[in-house]
């Protein structure tokens, strides 16, 4: 490595906040961490923060459902296929499975457990948080929630808590921190996903197209219950 290289890279390092502070000095970091401004339109009780949510997912292009306990979602997932003339074939997030969901009383659906692989039509996966300003959803990868679920399938299908959907984003944070960064929790996932409606984009002549990186269609699913 040349000396101007090495210079540049010392000097970047020395640069980043806690570079010398070690694993313990990182943690107490974390745990400090001060919160950014926080707009006041997320600040809301707990059925206008949900309201919010959901005008601002349909507001870029999501589609939302409702139901009133976990055992309602595999007749939703159905009925919004059907209503789309989709294909009845689904890949669920293992942390969605059987023991969790009554899928098997849907008896038109075919589903399957894992990671998808580019071939399947629609794709359920698991939300960690909604966030009420923007409508966006947030995804923990994991064995049990697989990224690929969110980004191969043509169909998403996200389910999520209602009394998970806080008003923003700084919240989310604070809640991913303090389960897994304290010194008895789980490491920090790999990949915290945020998604905004379906995948678009207008790159050509401004023109929005959507499913162009990525789901054409994102349907999400609240459960209250």
């Amino acid at each position: 490595m040349s000396d101007a290289r090495a210079d540049i890279l010392a000097a970047v390092k020395a640069a980043m906040p806690g570079a010398d502070e070690g694993k313990e000095g990182a943690r107490q970091r974390l745990a400090n961490h001060r919160a950014n401004v926080i707009p006041a339109r997320g600040r809301l009780g707990d059925k206008a923060r949900v309201d919010l949510f959901i005008r601002e997912a349909e507001r870029v292009a999501a589609t939302v459902a409702r139901v009133s306990s976990l055992a309602g979602v595999p007749r939703e997932v159905a009925r919004y296929l059907a209503r789309h003339n989709l294909p009845m074939s689904l890949k669920i997030a293992p942390d969605l499975s059987g023991n969790t969901i009554p899928w098997t009383e849907q008896t038109l659906l075919s589903v399957e457990e894992g990671a998808a692989n580019g071939t399947e039509p629609a794709g359920v996966s698991r939300a960690f948080a909604g966030v009420a300003e923007t409508g966006t959803l947030v995804l923990l990868s994991g064995p049990g929630n697989p990224t690929t679920l969110s980004f191969l399938p043509p169909t998403h299908v996200v389910v999520v808590a209602a009394a998970e959907i806080v008003g923003d984003y700084e919240q989310v944070w604070g809640r991913l921190r303090a389960e897994k960064s304290g010194p008895d929790s789980r490491f920090m996932p790999r990949n915290v996903n945020w998604i905004t409606g379906p995948s678009r984009t207008a790159d050509i002549e401004q023109s929005l197209l959507l499913g162009a990186h990525g789901p054409q269609r994102l349907h999400i699913v609240i459960v209250d219950g």
